[in-house]
């Protein structure tokens, strides 16, 4: 049983009717989800996932301090580490010491804090270009199963809109960075004999084929272990993994090579395509930079627009 599945089966047999039966006060205002690290919360766990951090268990999310009693909220917290440990055939396990709390009672608003360091709404531009795409996918996955009041839903799709200003800022970043280590510096450094950089310069073209990839479908790159698993999800994402995979896990001798770049070229130009499909670039080159400069050029905040290029990467 996939995690999703497994905490809302549990939040459904234990969860709902704890907070019936012991807490009425919280219904009209609790959610319950699941949401956040952990490969279940993205639905990529598998056989190996359940060897750590894998547990029967959802998260609860109260309002905040000025609608909260607290001395209920201890209480719920009780009750929650009071469920059933097993359950399904697994049992719950403690965390790892890298692992932090993924299941039971939170405040919504220290939820987000502890996430993204602000609340969504509170979000400005500098928040925006700050964030880690890995931190907003976190704060946006898995599924929330309960939410009376609307607020945790208000919440996931305020960060699910980032603003076009600043999704402009990251593809031109990423741009940049694909036609300095792809276009220009990996042929560079094997002409220099360096084959170790060359590989980080096929490495770091990767990285950031990767970003721009999400970003132009709307969507935010989850943590670097489950970034190929998610791009295969995405409209041409297969063919895309493919070529960034061979990229990665190739040698660097002469014809490989020409491959290689034969390879980058061909995405670059695949990225311009549909760059131009969307609107926003008005260069009309093979050259990833000139592009990554077009796009910039059409972020409408001046201030935004006219910080470097790299800002957000």
């Amino acid at each position: 049983m996939k995690g999703l599945e497994l905490a809302e089966k549990y939040y459904q047999v234990f969860g709902a009717p704890m907070i019936r039966e012991q807490f009425p006060e919280f219904e009209g205002v609790i959610a319950a989800g699941l949401t956040g690290s952990g490969s279940e919360c993205y639905g990529y766990d598998d056989d190996v996932s359940a060897d750590h951090d894998f547990e029967p268990g959802f998260c609860l999310f109260l309002p905040g301090e000025d609608r909260l009693d607290r001395r209920k909220a201890f209480l719920l917290e009780r009750a929650y580490a009071k469920l059933p440990a097993e359950f399904e055939g697994l049992t719950r396990q403690k965390m790892g010491p890298a692992g932090g709390p993924r299941h039971g009672v939170f405040r919504r608003e220290e939820y987000f804090r502890e996430k993204l360091g602000c609340l969504p709404a509170e979000m400005t531009a500098a928040d925006w270009m700050r964030l880690p795409d890995w931190a907003l996918a976190e704060a946006v996955n898995g599924k929330i199963f309960r939410d009376d009041a609307g607020e945790m839903t208000r919440d996931r799709d305020i960060l699910r809109r980032m603003p076009e200003d600043i999704r402009r800022k990251r593809l031109a970043g990423h741009l940049l960075m694909m036609a300095q280590s792809g276009q220009y510096n990996y042929r560079r450094c094997l002409q220099h004999g360096e084959t170790g950089a060359a590989q980080l310069a096929a490495g770091e073209f990767v990285n950031h084929a990767l970003s721009l990839a999400f970003l132009l479908e709307g969507r935010y790159r989850p943590y670097y272990k489950w970034s190929f698993r998610a791009l295969r999800e995405l409209p041409g994402g297969e063919d895309l993994a493919r070529s960034l995979e061979w990229l990665l896990t190739t040698e660097n001798g002469p014809e490989i090579a020409e491959e290689k770049v034969f390879c980058m070229e061909g995405i670059a130009s695949e990225t311009i395509e549909k760059l131009q499909a969307q609107e926003l670039t008005q260069a009309v080159c093979g050259d990833l930079e000139k592009h990554a400069y077009s796009v910039n050029d059409g972020i409408g905040d001046a201030g935004i627009r006219n910080l470097s290029v790299l800002a957000c990467v």
